[in-house]
């Protein structure tokens, strides 16, 4: 009888490790095609991180591990609402799978530049009123994803500054009318605002260049506190939004929690982390065949406050304990 020489646990996880990462090797030699996924991001890969990372954990949770079983390909706007056209065709051309692309903008240009490519879309603005989508119990089109929106969104963060700022008189809001779902949060805002007694101004940037424009539109005014609305133009330039509100003894309430963790005092909005891991559902429903038009649209059931107390220290602020005790974080 022959004598098997035992296998050390190294080179059986060795030999293991080769296996698996020569499994999509070994699929492409056989006629089995790799998927390859789109990332369209608004800003920079450094900047995203945080987004990336839930996305791939949501990949992996449904099988799909990069650089084994799928390829992700990256392209990064940078901030600049322009280059979306170019990239979205560079995906295109590399035949891409599906397109995950994030905010407003980013998915009104994929469905104008792409719309023969499955597109999922993540924390999109009101995408049946801006026309990307019929419903959002059925999409149609070649598009699906995770909206963003909740009714009076904009009222509850104005309730929010009112309750940090009893005396609260008027408020700045920083719109990008390049982001097409801002129409509807500026209704919002409006009809809030005459609610709680409240006065606004809207100060408009639509690109980098414009922001010490809009920043001594602000000013000028005198406002008593700032709010910063959803845009990927903004995440991307949020030290600059921050610093501006610093220096000028703004207490402020952002959409993202990045800029709360750079210094801002408060933000209210859902969990955007949460919403890249779920899209990792959609791609894969997408990958195994199902149409994008077909799969419901979801909406977020969660919001998240994140209050910065140091920033309100610097301002003089005492936070409510009403306000306080509804946190979802408090960063020292």
């Amino acid at each position: 009888m022959d004598v098997v020489a035992p296998v050390s646990r190294r080179r059986f996880l060795a030999i293991i490790s080769t296996a698996v990462l020569a499994a999509p090797r070994a699929a492409a030699s056989q006629g089995q095609k790799i998927p390859r996924i789109g990332f369209l991001g608004n800003s920079t890969a450094a900047l995203e991180a945080n987004l990336v990372a839930p996305f791939r954990e949501g990949l992996r949770e449904a099988g799909y591990i990069e650089g084994r079983n799928v390829v992700i390909d990256y392209r990064w706007a940078e901030g600049t609402y322009e280059r979306f056209p170019a990239l979205i065709a560079e995906l295109v051309a590399l035949k891409v799978d599906v397109i995950v692309a994030a905010g407003t903008p980013a998915a009104v240009a994929v469905k104008k530049v792409a719309p023969a490519t499955p597109l999922v879309m993540v924390a999109v603005g009101d995408p049946v009123g801006t026309g990307l989508v019929a419903s959002l119990a059925r999409p149609g089109g070649n598009l699906t994803g995770l909206v963003s929106i909740a009714p009076d969104l904009e009222g509850k963060r104005l309730e929010l500054l009112k309750e940090v700022v009893p005396k609260l008189t008027l408020v700045a809001f920083l719109v990008n009318p390049a982001n097409p779902f801002h129409a509807v949060s500026e209704t919002q805002a409006r009809a809030a605002a005459t609610a709680l007694n409240l006065k606004v101004q809207f100060a408009a940037v639509r690109a980098e260049s414009e922001f010490d424009q809009a920043f001594a539109a602000i000013m000028s005014e005198r406002p008593g506190a700032f709010i910063m609305l959803a845009d990927r133009l903004f995440l991307h330039h949020r030290a600059r939004i921050v610093q501006f509100a610093a220096r000028n003894h703004l207490p402020g309430i952002y959409a993202y929690r990045e800029l709360v963790e750079a210094g801002g005092l408060m933000s209210f909005g859902p969990s955007y982390e949460a919403m890249h891991r779920r899209s990792a559902y959609y791609v894969d429903r997408i990958l195994k065949g199902a149409k994008p038009g077909e799969l419901p649209m979801e909406q977020p059931t969660q919001f998240q406050l994140i209050i910065n107390s140091k920033t309100a220290k610097e301002l003089a602020l005492t936070i409510p304990r009403e306000v306080l005790i509804r946190a979802h974080q408090i960063i020292e």
